[in-house]
């Protein structure tokens, strides 16, 4: 079987790398981040839900700037205007965003960051099956096994095959979860309510930007996300009782830290980056890049936090590494419908000339 790459089809322009990259780095620092500003009972002295609502907030600000450095300000009004149907179905997108970025937090007191990103794996059949339904393209077998793969190798980094493991987790009495790993509990159910966001709302949101959405700027596209984002984050404050109290000058002083205003802006940068990732590429590359963070995660946390590296995760790199070189062979190539459009004329025009 040949191993040629098709990077043309894999990376189709030069920012491509630039932007699989960059998302994969701020999607790597955004877990140690958050694991770094925890107390020692794994906790934070900060609302969750305030960073994450003022974390829309500063990539509404970035995304209405860009904007308008090129447009007035009167033409983002005519946008938004003109295409009010498209920031209504940006809602959908946009809660799941919500529940994902809040149960980020959740989960990360629970699991440590390379467990976090192991258990977040699970999304990747629930994407190539939301991807085959919407955008209504058959995934080929090789796809499909490359997928599989991707899982197995994910599922082998939590398989027991060192006697140290062990050894490990019985020093204690009382493992933490991020110690035990997976397990059937509530934390988990939390972990699978995460992963379909993740899915769901990637896929949709790259349906967005390529069918209904395609003709509208992508800036325009990231303030109808930012601007619904920011309702849902607050009516998860109102429905907790907090939308007054999480302003208030004392809880506002502990968000307004240096380790905060980091996660703040990573993960504004990480929004960003994900629209331009979802328009150049598409949510199955996506899926491989998030496979990719948890390698790099496990040797960071091992630097940082001195986690442990054992076996099954060189075990799993190497099976999630034949799986990356296996879909980049075939790799999905998704347009939008403009783009399909174009193609089609294209051809037209080819047929025309042969004839």
């Amino acid at each position: 079987m040949s191993l040629r790459i098709s990077w043309n089809e894999l990376f189709p322009t030069k920012w491509s790398v630039v932007i699989f990259i960059a998302y994969m780095v701020l999607f790597i620092n955004q877990g140690i981040l958050v694991t770094a500003s925890q107390s020692s009972t794994s906790t934070y002295s900060y609302n969750t839900v305030t960073v994450v609502l003022l974390t829309e907030v500063v990539k509404l600000v970035v995304s209405v700037s860009i904007y308008c450095k090129d447009n007035a300000v009167s033409s983002l009004l005519h946008e938004t205007k003109l295409h009010i149907r498209v920031m209504l179905l940006y809602f959908v997108p946009a809660f799941l965003y919500c529940l994902y970025n809040n149960l980020a937090f959740i989960n990360l007191s629970a699991f440590d960051p390379t467990t976090y990103y192991l258990l977040l794996q699970f999304r990747v059949v629930v994407t190539g099956i939301a991807f085959q339904v919407l955008f209504k393209k058959k995934l080929s077998g090789k796809q499909w096994l490359s997928l599989v793969l991707l899982t197995v190798g994910c599922m082998m980094k939590e398989t027991d095959m060192s006697s140290d493991k062990k050894n490990s987790l019985t020093s204690t009495s009382t493992p933490t979860a991020s110690q035990a790993g997976f397990h059937f509990s509530f934390n988990a159910l939390l972990i699978v309510i995460q992963t379909v966001c993740s899915s769901f709302a990637g896929v949709y949101n790259e349906y967005l930007l390529k069918a209904d959405g395609a003709d509208v700027n992508v800036f325009v596209q990231n303030v109808f996300m930012y601007v619904d984002s920011i309702i849902c984050n607050g009516g998860i404050l109102l429905v907790q009782g907090q939308l007054y109290s999480a302003f208030t000058w004392e809880a506002l002083s502990s968000v307004f830290t240096f380790k905060v205003m980091i996660i703040m802006f990573n993960n504004a940068a990480i929004g960003i980056i994900t629209s331009f990732f979802l328009k150049n590429l598409n949510s199955i590359l996506k899926t491989f890049a998030s496979a990719l963070e948890l390698m790099f995660t496990a040797v960071l946390c091992r630097l940082i936090f001195g986690i442990p590296i054992y076996v099954n995760t060189v075990i799993a790199i190497s099976i999630v590494s034949y799986a990356v070189i296996l879909y980049s062979q075939n790799p999905v190539v998704n347009q939008s419908q403009k783009e399909d459009k174009q193609t089609e004329e294209e051809e037209d025009l080819l047929d025309v000339s042969s004839a």
